[in-house]
């Protein structure tokens, strides 16, 4: 059985837009500094939902 993750790369962006991976690595800096982020700091999934206004659901199944 596979674990979902709680934290979303640029990667997984990239799956999900279907963009390349550096949009992905912008649109998660993007995020970091909307929410005030330290870079250490990670994006979850749900804060990736709420943002982009996706279904957290769908994205978790669609990730899995």
């Amino acid at each position: 059985m596979k674990t979902k993750g709680w934290c979303i790369f640029p990667k997984d962006v990239q799956c999900i837009t279907e963009k390349s991976e550096r949009y992905g690595r912008q649109l998660l800096a993007d995020i970091w500094v909307y929410l005030k982020k330290e870079p250490h700091q990670f994006v979850t999934v749900h804060e990736f939902a709420a943002y982009c206004g996706l279904n957290v659901e769908d994205l978790l199944d669609y990730l899995d």
